[in-house]
């Protein structure tokens, strides 16, 4: 089967397709300029594998945690393109694919992803690999103040792989990984999403109108700054 993937969720925007088991991706780190830099590197990759949208199975999307503002452009264009060509679409975890990514680059086995969420917290999930070479989620994916998260990873094999930028944010997570001084996988990447969203994608598709975020942090409270 053949598939778009599209990730937006944080600083990185990042465009793959897999078709006729051949794979062409685009990655870019560009904050604040996701709505200009998705679309074109949508194109980008078709045109390296001359295929038409319509000549793929469905799209895959970044569906968070991460920025509100990039999730809902990653999954706003997937809407759109998957309703031009009537695609199904599926969404796949921005910490899950960051914890494959791991996986198939350093062959490690338990990860723990943390993104940086602002407001003195951080997104956060431990994965171990499965049989078939997926990451599984092992907890719920949550929002946490950096001073709770060993007492949530209580129980689980630690110190793990970290991947994600919550390390570098927060020194009080230092000891729950293996590579506190090689933290190099920052970012989600779409063709790590490709792996995982191909797997049963009939299953867990949905219509294009369906494709929904997972924020995590479902409210906002902004905190003012003292004497504001």
């Amino acid at each position: 089967m053949n598939f778009l993937a599209i990730d937006a969720s944080t600083e990185a925007c990042s465009v793959a397709i897999k078709y006729n088991d051949k794979q062409f991706s685009e990655y870019e780190l560009c904050p604040q300029s996701h709505s200009l830099r998705l679309l074109p590197m949508v194109d980008s990759v078709l045109k390296q594998a001359n295929v038409k949208l319509s000549d793929l199975n469905g799209i895959i999307f970044g569906r968070g945690p991460g920025s509100f503002t990039g999730v809902r452009i990653g999954i706003g264009v997937t809407q759109g393109l998957a309703f031009s060509a009537q695609l199904s679409a599926r969404g796949v975890s921005t910490l899950q694919a960051m914890a494959q990514q791991a996986y198939d680059e350093k062959g490690v086995h338990n990860v723990i992803a943390a993104i940086d969420a602002r407001m003195s917290e951080v997104y956060t999930c431990y994965y171990e690999v499965d049989s078939q070479g997926i990451m599984q989620p092992k907890t719920q994916e949550t929002v946490l103040s950096p001073e709770l998260v060993a007492q949530y990873y209580q129980g689980l094999t630690l110190p793990a792989y970290g991947v994600g930028t919550g390390w570098g944010a927060y020194a009080e997570l230092a000891s729950l990984i293996s590579n506190l001084d090689a933290i190099d996988i920052l970012y989600p990447t779409a063709s790590a999403m490709l792996k995982i969203g191909q797997e049963d994608f009939d299953k867990h598709s949905v219509d294009a109108e369906n494709a929904q975020p997972k924020y995590v942090r479902d409210t906002v409270s902004w905190k003012k700054l003292p004497g504001r």
